[in-house]
């Protein structure tokens, strides 16, 4: 193994420049390999300054820093690249482009850091004969075939703290205080954040809720002499018989943007006599110095991916299973997104306590 490439793609997490660290170090370290890194995803392999290596020098003092050196690029899918040709604004396939590229460079590896949507392009890419390996990235959790995912824990504590403040105005001014968090369709970040930081309501894409249960859970407290409530909403949750709620449409290369679902549960409250306050949490969940997990997590998979380069374990993606590193086929991990187990004890535990999904 004499050269490696790696590159972040999707949204950033924090974490990113640990696993660009662990795996520049362990490749000059352990294999004598030659590191580029791709600067804005898979966009790098198309502009004229997107390769950059990566030495010791490159990655000091990055370990505790959120975001990725390299950039990154939620939308660049080179099998839908928006261009402007004759004034319009036409979408192309480049992905031939990008395997040129990848040839060109003659990297025995590319370590793809990313989500979902990345990890299902580098899966894509590999059938073209790049030599792909992929490592878990989203704040969101909502990979399978891994525990976890680095970012999460990191967006878990920001959303715990933020509702750990909610909670002195809250009881201060006798409010409903409604946050939305991300977490697109998978509802880990408000309910690990939701159960630790105390919520009183917690919705989550996976159980569909009512109104009328939620508006019951807050008169109850009130009824109990609490006078405020705290109501903790993944961006994707929806009501029983209906949709979820989106700030944008998408289109053939756009995803729809999710948002607004907490204003929404707010004004219903409001309307039925409970004062309320909205709060979005937003990128803040994304940004920031990242957790130590993060940290310990993102340095492990790094320097897995790494390893397995070296021995040619294409086509797969790192992962944490019963604490220990492992990996698995890239396809079989993107196969089926995960999600809450809605019959699993971290749901039954926050029943056990009294928090309302407002599924009954």
């Amino acid at each position: 193994m004499k050269r490696i490439g790696i590159l972040t793609g999707g949204g950033d997490a924090p974490g990113l420049n640990a696993v660009i660290r662990a795996a520049v170090k362990t490749a000059i370290n352990e294999y004598q390999c030659e590191v580029l890194g791709i600067r804005n995803g898979y966009d790098g392999f198309l502009e004229e300054d997107g390769i950059i290596p990566l030495g010791r020098d490159s990655v000091r003092g990055i370990l505790p820093r959120g975001g990725t050196i390299l950039g990154s690029a939620n939308r660049g899918n080179p099998y839908a690249r928006k261009v402007i040709r004759d004034g319009k604004e036409v979408t192309i396939d480049v992905s031939d482009e990008i395997v040129k590229g990848i040839k060109k460079l003659q990297m025995d590896a590319l370590l793809v850091l990313g989500g979902d949507g990345t990890l299902h392009i580098a899966h894509e890419l590999y059938q073209k004969g790049v030599p792909v390996i992929g490592v878990p990235k989203t704040i969101d959790n909502d990979i399978g075939g891994t525990e976890f995912t680095f970012g999460f824990d990191t967006a878990v504590n920001i959303a715990t703290e933020a509702i750990d403040r909610l909670h002195t105005t809250a009881e201060s001014h006798h409010r409903a205080m409604v946050i939305e968090l991300m977490g697109r369709d998978a509802g880990f970040i408000a309910l690990h954040s939701g159960v630790s930081g105390g919520a009183d309501v917690i919705l989550i894409p996976e159980i569909p809720f009512t109104f009328d249960n939620i508006l019951t859970k807050v008169r109850t407290r009130v009824e109990r002499g609490l006078k405020f409530s705290i109501l903790a909403v993944s961006e994707g949750a929806k009501p029983k018989g209906g949709g979820q709620v989106f700030s944008r449409k998408g289109d053939e290369m756009y995803v729809p943007r999710l948002g607004g679902i907490a204003q929404v549960v707010g004004e219903f409250l409001e309307t039925h006599g409970f004062e309320s306050r909205v709060t979005v949490l937003g990128h803040l969940q994304r940004g920031g110095t990242p957790t130590a997990f993060d940290r310990w997590l993102a340095t492990r998979y790094g320097a897995a991916a790494v390893r397995l380069a070296a021995r040619e374990g294409y086509d797969r993606m790192v992962a944490l299973q019963c604490g220990e590193i492992t990996d698995l086929p890239l396809e079989e991990a993107v196969a089926v997104p995960k999600r809450v187990d809605v019959n699993g004890d971290a749901v039954i535990t926050a029943r056990n306590i009294g928090i309302s999904f407002g599924d009954e």
